[in-house]
């Protein structure tokens, strides 16, 4: 079992910048892939970015891409999705989300809603005009 909490969460201007974090605790968070999904209102929540064990892979949605950088600390059971250049379009709740590691075979799993197995109660974040 893992459990999951988000933070980090907030009104932010469009353009502008936010840290979230996600702490886990329970067993072997060095085990787990690590994802980030957003819901925005009406809509289903859809991937933003998925990082391995290691750090060493990440995957990301392409509308993030060199805006949204995700990091882990195994050290500290946490990661951390660093967002730059908000825009008016992201706001949502953002997820936290993690599954066991199961290789490079099928990495399109990492991307996957249905492939995670816990997740945390999210972190608003409503971006401003």
């Amino acid at each position: 079992q893992v459990q999951l909490a988000e933070s980090g969460g907030g009104v932010v201007q469009a353009g502008g910048s936010l840290r979230l974090s996600c702490a886990a605790s329970g067993r072997a968070f060095s085990n787990y892939a690590m994802g980030w999904f957003r819901q925005a209102p009406g809509k289903e929540r859809e991937f933003v970015q998925a990082i391995s064990p290691t750090g060493g892979t990440t995957y990301f949605a392409g509308s993030v891409t060199g805006r949204f950088t995700l990091a882990r600390d195994n050290a500290k059971n946490t990661v951390f999705l660093q967002i730059e250049r908000l825009k008016t379009e992201e706001p949502g709740i953002y997820y936290c989300a993690a599954q066991g590691w199961m290789g490079l075979s099928n990495t399109a799993r990492y991307t996957q809603r249905s492939e995670y197995d816990y997740w945390g109660q999210g972190t608003q974040v409503t971006v401003s005009s």
